[in-house]
């Protein structure tokens, strides 16, 4: 498949066959740079088994521990709905999704009693793009990203936080194991409607190639065929602190983004961990934001964590 269509904004029943672990995603960010807040709404179904987990986090530059954030909820294996589709449908996660314009447009919220309340609206500002390369981490799934306007209100406790941004979002559906054996990372930027990025990596031979992704320079689009991300990372908790892509896409066109942290949290995903930042970009001479998503098998994060403190780690 290598168009999204309004088919694709709901469940995909009849595509999964019998495999337990056939599973459907859809993601959205959203942030306040100005607040380094954060924000993501995260839903994982497997159908048929009949689970949904997942949910939503919010944070800030005050935590990046999930049970010290500003908002956690990461729910690993309730009960689906029955009778609702995807493209309308309130989970018990506390999360909720309605396509208002089927492929691009969507009402989002999520309710958890006074303790957080979030209305936003994604508005896409590109058609969704599949992600596709050989040798992708997502196997045979069916993958698609699509940047966005994310417009509302976080409430959190009493305070209220406004959204006015460019965020990602994506969806798949197809086979995905829950092991993640190797390191990756799934970096994302937007300036402008005619500038922004996503590059996703993967280590070879000591460093980290871009393997696949897009640019949007000038308002046309192109995939990424080469290039490299550099990092920096914080001495004492191991996050990145500062990114450097460097990249060319199929027209030759060269990407240059600079990044460095605001904020971020470190999420639990089954066998890996995904430290995220919230990044301030130069995106090709451009300021904006976007989010560094630096995923590692648990055991490798930790390897490198106790090595840093004992002084002997490298990335």
């Amino acid at each position: 498949m290598t168009s999204f269509t309004a088919r694709d904004d709901n469940f995909h029943f009849a595509e999964m066959g019998d495999r337990w672990w056939m599973t459907e995603t859809s993601w959205f960010a959203f942030c306040n740079p100005e607040e380094k807040l954060g924000g993501w709404l995260y839903t994982m179904a497997r159908p048929n088994i009949g689970t949904v987990a997942g949910g939503a986090w919010v944070w800030d530059d005050t935590a990046h521990l999930p049970w010290e954030v500003l908002y956690n909820a990461n729910y690993t294996a309730l009960r689906l709905p029955p009778n609702q589709d995807l493209s309308d449908i309130t989970l018990p996660t506390g999360v909720s999704i309605k396509a208002v314009e089927p492929t691009m447009g969507y009402e989002l919220g999520v309710r958890d009693n006074d303790v957080c309340n979030i209305d936003l609206r994604f508005q896409g500002v590109m058609a969704p793009r599949k992600l596709h390369k050989d040798g992708s981490p997502f196997g045979g799934s069916n993958h698609f990203d699509q940047f966005g306007r994310v417009t509302g209100q976080v409430r959190l406790q009493g305070r209220v936080v406004e959204i006015d941004c460019f965020g990602m979002r994506d969806r798949s559906w197809g086979p995905r194991p829950e092991h993640r054996p190797k390191k990756s990372a799934y970096v994302t930027g937007m300036a402008t409607e005619r500038d922004g990025f996503l590059a996703v990596t993967r280590w070879h031979d000591g460093h980290e190639e871009i393997a696949y992704g897009f640019m949007i320079r000038d308002g046309e689009t192109a995939d990424l065929v080469s290039g490299h991300r550099h990092v920096e990372r914080d001495p004492v908790e191991g996050w990145v602190t500062k990114i450097t892509i460097l990249a060319q896409d199929a027209l030759g066109r060269t990407l240059e983004a600079v990044g460095t942290r605001l904020s971020g949290i470190i999420i639990n995903r089954h066998s890996f961990i995904d430290s995220n930042g919230l990044i301030a970009w130069t995106i090709n001479g451009h300021a904006g934001h976007g989010e560094d998503q630096d995923m590692w098998p648990v055991h490798d994060w930790a390897a490198f964590r106790r090595g840093q403190r004992a002084g002997t780690s490298k990335t």
